[in-house]
């Protein structure tokens, strides 16, 4: 059984159906074991087709409505009107949308995944956070573009999802730079390692941070530590450490919930399209 753990400030918004998903379940094998939704590793296409279509069925979503970006590090973000093939995902980093249907992933395997939501006007958001992305711009791009979809700063909630945690992140001596130049300040980040001029990195205290010099006052802390929780979460610092440089990828996904209509019954169609609803209508219930 596939597990989604749920952000406590998301889980109760109305219209909004969201879920950070863990390894566990799924088809893939190997190093890639368990519901890797990573399409741009190694796996078995046709495993990751099964693990994206356990996730849909998780989020109660048509699967081709289930999308990702390839993801580059990059602070671009889509605006997303309607859904794409995998083949022709775009290039960016994070994805907001006010249309009702189509659920926007995020693909982790150390790095930060941030859902956010706007109740109030119907606009969600999804962003892939590493350390480069979020030092780009990732953040503050993200909540500009729901701001031009109509969203409201001060009601934007803010979760952050599964993602390395300061103990497991060991840094060389010249990473501290860039963010040092971006503000002294940044230095609460680094904590000395017991490697000479090496320190260990807080990147989700660093981006809830942004999150909160943005406005953003309703943030949800990271739930787990992926680095260190082999059996739960993928890793791609662990595995690096283990000496592969692959790994999986768990889904972050946020979604606005599609109106339901009523449901069809035979009354409504006649008793003799019985057989034609059986087999084109099987979401109806089993008509």
């Amino acid at each position: 059984m596939i597990e989604a753990l749920l952000a406590d400030n998301l889980k109760d918004a109305y219209g909004i159906r969201h879920g950070f998903f863990a390894r566990c379940g799924g088809v893939s094998e190997g190093i890639y074991a368990g519901l890797n939704c990573n399409v741009s590793s190694a796996d078995n296409p046709a495993h990751l087709i099964e693990n994206r279509r356990l996730v849909a069925l998780h989020l109660d979503v048509a699967p081709e409505n289930l999308l990702s970006c390839h993801q580059v590090h990059s602070p671009d973000v889509v605006t997303v009107i309607e859904a794409w093939r995998t083949a022709d995902r775009p290039h960016a980093d994070a994805m907001v949308t006010r249309q009702r249907g189509l659920a926007l992933g995020i693909q982790t395997a150390d790095c930060v995944p941030v859902l956010f939501a706007s109740e109030r006007s119907g606009v969600i958001g999804a962003a892939h956070a590493g350390w480069r992305g979020a030092l780009g711009g990732v953040i503050e791009n993200t909540i500009a573009a729901m701001e031009k979809l109509g969203a409201e700063r001060a009601t934007i909630k803010a979760a952050l999802g599964p993602c390395i945690a300061q103990n497991s992140y060991e840094v060389g001596p010249a990473f501290p730079a860039p963010f040092l130049a971006e503000s002294p300040a940044h230095g609460k980040f680094f904590r000395p390692s017991l490697r000479p001029e090496h320190y260990h990195f807080d990147l989700p205290g660093y981006v809830m941070a942004k999150l909160r010099g943005l406005g953003i006052a309703d943030i949800q802390p990271p739930l787990a530590d992926t680095c260190a929780d082999e059996a739960r979460f993928f890793s791609y610092r662990r595995n690096c450490l283990a000496g592969a440089d692959r790994s999986g990828g768990q889904l972050s996904v946020i979604m606005l919930i599609a109106p339901q209509s009523r449901p069809v019954t035979f009354d409504d169609i006649g008793r003799e399209e019985e057989d034609t609803v059986r087999e084109f209508m099987p979401w109806n219930g089993g008509l």
